[in-house]
């Protein structure tokens, strides 16, 4: 097996000036180069044999070698031809591991159909196999790939991540406060979320103008069953959110004025002893899940 490569600031300058290319800023190409966090990331997926490991963002396949070394089966995904030409050079030799050439995402709101293809029938290729998301994410597909993740039907077990601080606040936020919203209820529904690190923009190159976190993520099964329909939920959450300095009475009764009359909105107000005048942004995450529930079976028994 290929000895992991340690991509080092100066191991990256050389590497890029050989090949005559520079990263590219609109693909958020940050690469790690403190040494140790990489192993953070690996580390702190918790690999064995068993597990099927997807990382998005190639790049120069430095943690692609770490993840290969020991997870089970590693699915790699790049988009950016460069980087192909890089990591190929890294990986190939590697048994275990499949790079995809293409975007993971087929829009922001799904998965590229050939790479849930690939996943699953790499998870049944053995029984017992688990789905870990293990990756240092370009900050612009950060929010739709742990969102998307979250929404499939995959039985995922772990995401180690490197996101912006910003994101992390957002996953992370309590009620009451201004980065908390859609994603935060979104996730901390069904997820246990929690920011391992903060990075800052030394710790990369070339160096993003933001601050970085580690941040882990584990399912949360009895948070999931208590929504009934996740699709609703979701759509609930987005469009709830949307205007979320309005009253959410208001937003609800215009969300589903075509479904279920405002007596009906404020019949579940009433039932759940939630003021007339709340904001979205002041629910907390049970109490929002609670209303989701009662509305879908309102509207979907008009």
């Amino acid at each position: 097996m290929k000895p992991a490569v340690r991509q080092t600031r100066s191991y990256l300058m050389d590497l890029f000036a050989r090949h005559g290319f520079h990263p590219r800023t609109d693909f958020g190409q940050n690469f790690l180069i403190d040494l140790n966090l990489i192993d953070v990331l690996a580390r702190e997926g918790r690999l064995g044999p068993e597990d099927v490991v997807l990382e998005i963002g190639t790049g120069t396949g430095s943690l692609t070698t770490q993840l290969s070394a020991l997870a089970g089966t590693v699915i790699t995904v790049e988009v950016d031809t460069n980087m192909v030409k890089l990591s190929r050079e890294v990986v190939d030799g590697l048994s275990n591991v499949t790079l995809l050439h293409r975007d993971a995402l087929q829009n922001k709101n799904h998965f590229a159909p050939e790479l849930l293809e690939l996943i699953d029938k790499r998870l049944g290729e053995m029984p017992g196999r688990r789905l870990k998301l293990v990756a240092n994410l370009p900050y612009s597909i950060a929010t739709p790939v742990v969102s998307n993740l979250v929404a499939t039907d995959l039985d995922w077990e772990r995401m180690v991540v490197t996101i912006q601080w910003e994101l992390a606040e957002r996953m992370t936020a309590s009620p009451g406060g201004r980065d908390y919203g859609a994603l935060s209820a979104w996730l901390q529904a069904q997820c246990h979320v929690k920011t391992l690190r903060r990075l800052p923009p030394t710790v990369f190159w070339p160096r993003p103008r933001v601050q970085s976190a580690i941040v882990r993520l584990a399912p949360d099964p009895a948070g999931r069953r208590r929504i009934i329909d996740r699709a609703f939920f979701q759509d609930f959450l987005r469009r709830g959110f949307h205007q979320r300095r309005k009253h959410f009475r208001s937003v609800l009764a215009g969300m589903y004025r075509k479904q279920i009359s405002k007596a009906d909105i404020d019949d579940v107000f009433a039932e759940m002893e939630i003021a007339t005048g709340t904001r979205a942004e002041q629910i907390d995450v049970a109490t929002l899940v609670e209303l989701s529930n009662r509305l879908y079976h309102r509207v979907n028994s008009a």
